[in-house]
């Protein structure tokens, strides 16, 4: 058996040179950002020489998603806000813990007035928009000030994750319920770029047109593609067709002129907008929480957690 199973104390000359930079804050700290049993974060530490970046990740790969998250109370839900006014528009998305967070009229009031700041201030960046004068419920005299404020008030993290600002054509905006945003920049009918922005929230489209798709996600579509072109046994030449097939299939489905209009599936929507005279430039869409882990609480599971942490502490 190794040194590390067994039930006595680890030879010296094995342990020595990790144990004296291995604190129990540090395992601390490793659990709070991993959310990993403690004996695997002793563990990690150990292997990483102390390095906690290094231990983290070896905890990611170790563990999956489970250990990847930046934090042990993760902001994944909020509210996606926006304010237009003449040719500038802006959206915002302000992230809490909980859903019961985002009906709080406090917390709805400070993302408007966030939406609202980015459009009249364009700040640089988060921190920039969290500088700027606000007041709000006894709290001020500057955004950052709001949120630290009502994080106390409430009692949930709170935070301001990401904005967009454009400016200087039209722009049309659409929010579905407060969790999915989006804003179109336009030139023509209002109506009509507001029926694109509705599509856009309820179809997804990653680019204007199949010309604008990343490659990246062309790439990804390919592979997969290609692996079940092989599976299908055909001759290289045949598959090779159904590759190419199915990524143009890909193309039309994720870019917003190829796509059915919501309103009229007869039609696409680059053939709606021609019948209205319009021309969309571009458009943002934002969905809460997208990209971010969601903590899931399982009780169970945490509780034996603890236990076999007590066990081998």
């Amino acid at each position: 058996m190794s040194p590390a199973t067994t039930a006595g104390p680890a030879p010296k000359d094995h342990w020595s040179k990790h144990m004296a930079a291995i604190t129990a804050s540090m395992v601390a700290e490793l659990r709070a950002k991993t959310d990993a049993p403690m004996m695997e974060c002793k563990k990690a530490l150990t292997e990483a020489d102390g390095d906690m970046a290094k231990a983290e990740e070896l905890l990611r790969v170790k563990l999956g998603t489970k250990a990847g998250k930046a934090a042990s109370r993760v902001t994944a839900e909020g509210v996606i806000a926006a304010h237009v006014a003449g040719d500038t528009g802006a959206m915002i998305e302000v992230n809490c813990e909980t859903d019961f967070v985002t009906k709080n009229d406090m917390f709805l009031n400070m993302a408007a007035a966030a939406a609202k700041l980015v459009a009249e201030q364009n700040p640089a960046d988060v921190a920039a928009l969290g500088a700027l004068p606000y007041e709000q419920d006894g709290y001020g005299p500057t955004l950052e000030d709001v949120r630290v404020g009502l994080i106390g008030k409430i009692g949930e993290n709170m935070s301001f994750r990401r904005f967009v600002r454009k400016s200087g054509s039209k722009i049309a905006s659409y929010v579905h319920g407060t969790r999915i945003g989006v804003l179109v920049e336009y030139a023509g009918d209002e109506t009509a770029a507001k029926d694109v922005a509705m599509h856009v929230a309820a179809m997804k489209p990653v680019a204007l047109a199949s010309s604008d798709v990343p490659a990246e996600l062309i790439e990804k579509e390919r592979s997969v593609a290609a692996a079940k072109a092989q599976e299908s046994g055909k001759p290289a030449d045949i598959a090779a067709k159904m590759v190419e097939g199915s990524v143009q299939k890909y193309l039309k489905e994720v870019s917003l002129f190829n796509q059915p209009f919501v309103k009229n599936d007869k039609q696409s929507v680059e053939q709606m907008l021609k019948e209205k005279a319009t021309q969309v430039t571009g458009f943002t869409l934002y969905v809460v929480g997208e990209g971010i882990e969601k903590k899931v609480d399982d009780f169970a599971a945490e509780v034996a957690a603890q236990v076999a942490a007590a066990k081998n502490a």
